[in-house]
């Protein structure tokens, strides 16, 4: 599986990984516990098996001419299906154009994830995987409430198969 995330500017990084150091100290689940070394805040985009050819270079283009793209952050909520623990990200008009253009360049993909196509997909950061629903009032809690704002700074992809990241753009 590759995708393709954006991340975030220095200070929101910042502000996510603060929130998972906290939620791993109230003993909740928490991304923080993730010591991989490509675990970082980011915003997925896409997910499918593999590029197409020419849609690396073609990614690359567009996030060198599109980035960097202002970002609020919103409420923290659990997400159906898998359950993860997210902070929501305020879907702007840049933000939605440049999700569209990256899922017309991954449209010949095989396995694209249906969940991250346009009209599907929730922009959000991930806080924790397999929350339960009873700890979200903590969370929020321990949230803290804030709304931070940044940008998306750059763009990578992760391989899933060897576990690397590539950087496009």
């Amino acid at each position: 599986m590759r995708t393709v995330e954006l991340v975030c500017s220095a200070g929101l990084d910042v502000a996510v990984r603060s929130v998972w150091g906290r939620l791993a100290a109230a003993g909740l689940p928490s991304l923080a516990r993730n010591t991989h070394p490509t675990n970082r805040p980011h915003l997925t985009l896409a997910a499918v098996d593999e590029f197409p050819p020419g849609a690396e270079q073609r990614l690359t283009e567009l996030f060198d001419a599109a980035l960097p793209v202002p970002v609020t952050l919103e409420r923290v909520v659990v997400l159906d299906g898998s359950a993860p623990l997210v902070w929501l990200v305020r879907p702007a008009p840049a933000l939605a154009a440049l999700h569209a253009a990256a899922w017309d360049i991954l449209a010949d993909a095989d396995g694209q994830r249906p969940w991250h196509a346009p009209g599907a997909w929730v922009p959000h950061l991930s806080l924790a995987l397999r929350f339960r629903n009873a700890d979200l009032r903590l969370a929020r809690a321990v949230s803290g409430g804030q709304r931070p704002t940044g940008e998306f700074v750059a763009a990578r992809s992760y391989d899933g198969t060897d576990r690397t990241v590539t950087q496009l753009g």
